[in-house]
């Protein structure tokens, strides 16, 4: 409810405010004792001292019907993950898991049904069941994409500005511009990585230092895009493969999907505050080809033919 009352407010030619409400819990003189007129007071007071510093940034109704519309595309897109997630798990329970494969389209599941007759009916009839909600699932994202294709015009530049990345598509650059919105509101690229939750949370004792997992605080969905994108990077065509080479060496595929999120996210946030196109230029890497070449100190044993005769 809270954008909904800033936009009546604004409308009406005042300048709302919304802040956290943990914060304002937090700084509350008795805040197990809660009240509404105890809440206005202690809101009126942190605002006159500017005492509050999470600020809740109100999207305009644009970049809202955006997020929504996105929302719902990623929410039947996990219901499509599922109905397949299921078939796999009900085929390996009958021994069949050779048969779950290619399930992401109609030929595969055509395929599935035409071997299950000859295995097991009732299986062939659960299977079905899955598959008429796997299907509406993707009418719905069919008809949710059409409706971001008519939302798209007014933040087509950027959009377009966002694809010149490798691997970043029509809804990862919606994904980032209904996320982010105004990024002015961000001072650094540092601050935009830990709002999207792909930055290591930090636990520290006197002069001790430990780095844990990601935070994963902030959008969901934006990161996951990222993710979805840093897998481009395992390519060798990708500009950003040797950074994702040598971590994936050294810490893994995961670790190296991860920190290459964090930086296509500093990335993009540079490129929409300052306007320009993705550069590789910029990102310390020449470009090629090259060569590679190894020297090992034993190999196998060359067979002659004299040998084999």
């Amino acid at each position: 409810m809270a954008f909904f009352a800033a936009r009546k407010l604004a409308e009406v030619g005042l300048t709302p405010i919304v802040v956290d409400a943990h914060e304002v819990r937090i700084k509350a003189h008795r805040p197990t004792q809660k009240s509404d007129r105890r809440d206005a007071l202690e809101l009126c007071e942190g605002i006159r001292r500017n005492s509050y510093r999470s600020i809740v940034h109100v999207p305009p109704v644009e970049v809202s019907r955006l997020r929504d519309t996105l929302s719902r595309r990623r929410h039947f897109v996990r219901i499509r993950s599922a109905e397949v997630n299921a078939v796999k798990r009900l085929l390996r329970s009958e021994g069949l898991g050779e048969f779950a494969r290619h399930l992401g389209t109609e030929a595969g599941w055509n395929k599935l049904e035409k071997s299950l007759k000859e295995h097991s009916p009732m299986l062939g009839a659960y299977i079905a069941q899955h598959r008429v909600v796997w299907r509406s699932a993707g009418e719905q994202i069919e008809a949710l994409e059409k409706l971001l294709d008519s939302q798209k015009p007014p933040f087509s530049e950027e959009v377009e500005r966002l694809q010149t990345i490798p691997g970043v598509g029509p809804i990862v650059a919606l994904t980032a511009v209904a996320v982010l919105s105004d990024v002015r509101r961000f001072a650094t690229s540092k601050r935009v990585a830990s709002y999207v939750g792909v930055v290591p949370s930090t636990h520290q004792s006197a002069d001790r230092e430990v780095h844990g997992r990601i935070t994963k605080k902030g959008s969901a969905e934006l990161r996951a895009m990222l993710c979805e994108a840093a897998h481009h990077a395992s390519r060798r065509t990708h500009p950003l493969n040797p950074y994702f080479r040598k971590l994936c060496a050294k810490h893994g595929y995961k670790m190296a999907t991860i920190a290459v999120a964090h930086r296509l996210c500093r990335i993009i946030y540079a490129m929409m505050k300052n306007r320009t196109n993705f550069d590789e230029r910029k990102l310390g890497v020449e470009r090629g080809p090259f060569q590679r070449t190894a020297e090992h100190l034993y190999r196998l044993k060359l067979v002659s033919t004299a040998t084999n005769a």
